[in-house]
């Protein structure tokens, strides 16, 4: 894919309205280079989330389409990556909802980035696995909060905003969530003694 060619970066407020501006105007290209600066934020936070590969691709793609549906409501003045994370949070917890989701643990994949040795992909592999399972094991405001937190790196305020929620509320669901993927982490590697 072509290199973005914006003089101000995406992250910018400015910068991310006249993508969606350009992109409200029917350029399909424009909207095609935004919709790959952040597919992979969009689709690793919904494959963390609905902890299914499928369903995740599902997600992104309603989340883009509804980006482009809704692009005239955003607010140009706030960074657009906040947007993004809730409504990607509430396109998955729709889908789910919708679906009542009956999570398979084995088929739940984490995209690798680099092709690892077979010891570090077996290594990998199992982590991943415990990783679902254990979030798998956590309710669903608990496993949004954890992911968005310690997994993609948000600051509580920012989580706090794309759950629409408070950061009380916030830092209560990460050290529940913490101590439950502490204990099912602990009964794991007890279960493999």
């Amino acid at each position: 894919m072509p290199a973005l060619s914006m003089s101000m970066p995406m992250s910018e407020p400015t910068g991310w309205r006249r993508w969606l501006a350009r992109a409200e105007a029917g350029n399909a290209a424009t909207f095609d280079q935004l919709v790959e600066t952040y597919a992979a934020m969009v689709l690793r936070t919904a494959q963390r989330l609905l902890l299914s590969e499928a369903d995740a691709q599902d997600a992104a793609q309603e989340v883009f389409l509804k980006l482009h549906r809704f692009a005239k409501k955003f607010d140009e003045t706030r960074d657009p990556r906040p947007w993004l994370y809730r409504m990607t949070v509430n396109v998955c917890h729709d889908l789910r909802r919708k679906r009542k989701l009956d999570v398979a643990l084995e088929d739940a994949e984490e995209p690798v980035a680099s092709a690892p040795t077979p010891e570090e992909q077996w290594s990998a592999s199992e982590r991943r696995r415990l990783m679902f399972e254990a979030l798998g094991a956590l309710s669903e405001r608990e496993r949004q909060a954890i992911v968005l937190r310690d997994l993609e790196g948000l600051a509580t305020a920012e989580v706090a905003e794309a759950m629409g929620t408070t950061e009380a509320t916030v830092r209560s669901q990460i050290a529940m969530g913490r101590a439950k993927l502490k204990d099912h982490v602990a009964a794991q590697m007890r279960r493999r003694r």
